[in-house]
């Protein structure tokens, strides 16, 4: 889709682009009110809302004379992806733990 992606985790690294993720996660919105929530200016704002269309996070569409912002759910394959890896690492670390601890348990009783 593009060149050089910017990559999704340095997008989400930035507190204003999270901001904006959250707002479109109830709705999409088009980019002046984006920025209406925001004390910088517009252009400072459409800077950040390219970084997340070019990594795939979000979604842009004319409308009229509005440019209307919405989330990419594929665009977020990549983080959740990340995420599972680490919630199966933990859980099959806490399910030895709870083994252990049960097998522990068992050798002590009376």
């Amino acid at each position: 889709m593009f060149k050089n992606k910017p990559d999704v985790f340095q997008a989400i690294a930035d507190p204003t682009r999270r901001a904006i993720l959250v707002m479109l996660a109830t709705q999409a919105l088009p980019v002046n009110a984006l920025a209406e929530n925001f004390e910088m200016s517009r252009p400072a704002v459409s800077k950040h809302i390219k970084v997340l269309h070019e990594s795939g996070l979000v979604k842009i569409t004319d409308s009229g004379r509005e440019r209307y912002c919405t989330l990419n759910q594929l665009g977020f394959k990549e983080v959740t992806n990340w995420f599972a890896y680490f919630d199966k690492f933990w859980n099959e670390k806490l399910n030895n733990l709870e083994n252990f601890l049960n097998q522990q348990h068992k050798t002590n009783e009376p």
